[in-house]
């Protein structure tokens, strides 16, 4: 197995603002565009009860980072248990980015100068996705890095949780955890952790401060697999003492929502056959770990 192999995607659960919410990242984040767009069988019901031939996912891409908009249904809710870091040259550009986020939305932290940087602010957007904006970019790091916050059942699992996806994936270290220190949290508890995932840069921490927030499937995480094997590895790996779920859907044991799925489901949803889209879509709300060559089959109607 190759770090080159696969990608971990966010991918976002929306009511039906996919197209929307997509449309508003890559007009607000640099290098932004949308990627593809997949749509609900025209010919059949669904599970989520959303209008044949409505959209069902957006793929895009923001500052060289790769996202999923999916269109599921009134069913989970966003929270802040999972956020993004967004870091920025300027104290001008974190306001800009702010201040965007922010209308429509709510802040968790003003923007404002904070001992760890000079200018910092938390905030959810209309849409729900939570945005850490942070002045004062170090070379060599990412613009963006999915944050996990470990709260409320969670709370006092990041490092062991920083320690296990360390030991998943391949490409991949643990490159700071610092624990709270006396007056400040629950000894032993991370305060800030940094990690790379398949050479993605992650960000985990513990939070004593905040409650009634949980992982949950409004953002999941996609592991996109080359092969069977690869898909296969994964599955195991992360659903170990945790749940799988139907459609490549897992929780782990700390309870983060993974899709295990092929790099070849953009390809088979996306294609211009309404027939083999329908057909693949289908088939696979009877799996429950993707069966790659059952989906390549179902594409082919063979």
């Amino acid at each position: 197995m190759t770090a080159s192999s696969f990608r971990i995607t966010p991918c976002i659960w929306l009511d039906d603002r996919a197209e929307e919410a997509a449309e508003f990242y890559v007009r607000t984040l640099p290098a932004g565009r949308v990627i593809g767009t997949s749509r609900y069988p025209e010919g059949s019901d669904n599970p989520g009860g959303r209008p044949p031939g409505s959209v069902l996912t957006v793929e895009f891409e923001v500052a060289g980072h790769r996202f999923t908009a999916l269109n599921g249904g009134p069913v989970f809710v966003l929270n802040p248990s999972i956020s993004f870091f967004v870091h920025v040259e300027t104290a001008a550009e974190a306001d800009r980015l702010f201040a965007a986020f922010a209308e429509g939305g709510a802040v968790l932290m003003p923007i404002d100068r904070y001992a760890w940087s000079e200018r910092y602010g938390w905030v959810q957007d209309r849409f729900g996705v939570s945005w850490q904006v942070m002045a004062g970019r170090r070379e060599g790091r990412a613009v963006i890095a999915p944050c996990l916050m470990f709260a409320g059942v969670q709370h006092g699992r990041a490092e062991a949780a920083i320690r296990f996806y360390a030991g998943v994936f391949a490409d991949s270290r643990v490159e700071q955890i610092e624990h709270y220190a006396d007056g400040e949290g629950p000894p032993g508890t991370v305060k800030h952790g940094r990690f790379v995932l398949a050479g993605q840069d992650f960000v985990a921490m513990d939070s004593h401060m905040t409650s009634g927030i949980s992982f949950n499937e409004a953002l999941s995480l996609q592991v996109m697999c080359a092969d069977q094997a690869e898909l296969d590895a994964y599955w195991e790996a992360l659903g170990a003492g945790g749940e799988h779920g139907p459609c490549g859907w897992l929780k782990d044991r700390f309870g983060v929502s993974w899709q295990v799925v092929p790099t070849a489901m953009s390809r088979w949803l996306v294609g211009p056959d309404p027939a083999a889209r329908s057909r693949v879509f289908q088939a696979m709300l009877g799996m429950q770990k993707l069966d790659l060559a059952a989906l390549e089959r179902a594409f082919a109607g063979s």
